[in-house]
């Protein structure tokens, strides 16, 4: 072997240590990110889900043991959690299918092209920018029959047969914060599918009506399939944010009257910061963190399957 060629290899000792330089250095560069996510996700996370296996009471100084599996049997057999999931079904689909039928007209309109659209946009997306516990008590004062207007408006339409508070009828509760949600969150849709409205090429909608597509067929031939990846990923984002959201519940009803209004990120709530029962909470957390990866994982697949078709 001649000398430059040892010279160029160098000794196996040194091309060992650079080979594995070489594989460390991504994950060195990386490491902050990495160090950060874990500290500030994943261990909290992993304590939060120890806790579910354990008897964590604040106010009992002698809790803190392993138990098993022993909340979750209580869980089974408990009446308000099954009541607050019904409820989040309830809280959940009706929020999303109104914001988003909503946020989709709005974005529609404000893709065509009119005079003072800027300020309309502004109005439109000022919503998303006020804080939900301030949403919510604005909601609160609106639905109150001694100083907001909402009540004699809907007794003076016939809808009601006196101006009373709905947020305290056992029936009309839960359309309370609905209405609340759905007026907080329709620019979170709007914003995004107005982004993909405007990425549509317009050659597109010209060529359609040279070919004497109408609007409908236009709509349903480029706009909604152009629309579908983003219509599929933003559902599924406000989906689960919504089934964790429990801001306005707390705030307008607090889970009443009589739990009609209870979600399970409300009672996870009440479990954890009223009753002061860590570990019954973080069971209750637990199984709402297995149904909304079921949900999403359901979805996804679903996704590919509709792209693999296509």
């Amino acid at each position: 072997m001649s000398y430059s060629a040892v010279r160029s290899d160098g000794p196996p000792r040194t091309r060992l240590r650079k080979q594995l330089a070489d594989a460390i250095a991504p994950y060195l560069y990386s490491a902050p990110t990495l160090i950060l996510i874990i500290a500030v996700m994943l261990v909290p996370l992993v304590v939060g889900i120890s806790y579910a296996f354990r008897d964590i009471q604040l106010l009992n100084p002698f809790s803190g043991g392993f138990i098993g599996l022993d909340h979750f049997r209580t869980l089974s057999q408990d009446e308000a959690f099954f009541r607050a999931l019904r409820n989040t079904l309830w809280w959940t689909g009706a929020s999303v299918f109104l914001q988003f039928f909503l946020g989709l007209g709005l974005a529609l309109l404000l893709d065509k092209p009119f005079y003072g659209r800027g300020i309309v946009q502004a109005l439109v997306f000022l919503p998303w920018a006020v804080p939900s516990f301030l949403a919510g008590l604005n909601w609160s004062w609106l639905f109150n029959p001694v100083v907001g207007p909402i009540p004699h408006w809907l007794f003076a339409m016939g809808i009601m047969s006196e101006p009373s508070n709905i947020l305290s009828d056992p029936q009309l509760a839960m359309w309370g914060p609905i209405v609340a949600n759905v007026w907080w969150g329709i620019p979170f849709f709007a914003i995004t599918l107005l982004a993909a409205l405007q990425a549509i090429p317009r050659d597109l909608y010209e060529a359609a009506s040279i070919d004497g597509a109408g609007p409908f067929q236009r709509f349903f031939s480029i706009t909604l399939p152009f629309l579908a990846p983003t219509i599929a990923i933003t559902v599924l984002l406000r989906t689960v944010w919504i089934s964790n959201f429990a801001d306005l519940i707390i705030v307008m009803t607090n889970g009443g009257p009589a739990d009609r209004t209870q979600i399970v990120a409300s009672y996870i709530f009440t479990q954890a910061f009223k009753r002061l029962d860590f570990g019954y909470a973080s069971a209750i957390a637990l199984v709402l963190l297995v149904l909304l990866i079921t949900y999403s994982m359901l979805i996804v697949v679903l996704r590919q399957w509709l792209l693999s078709k296509d």
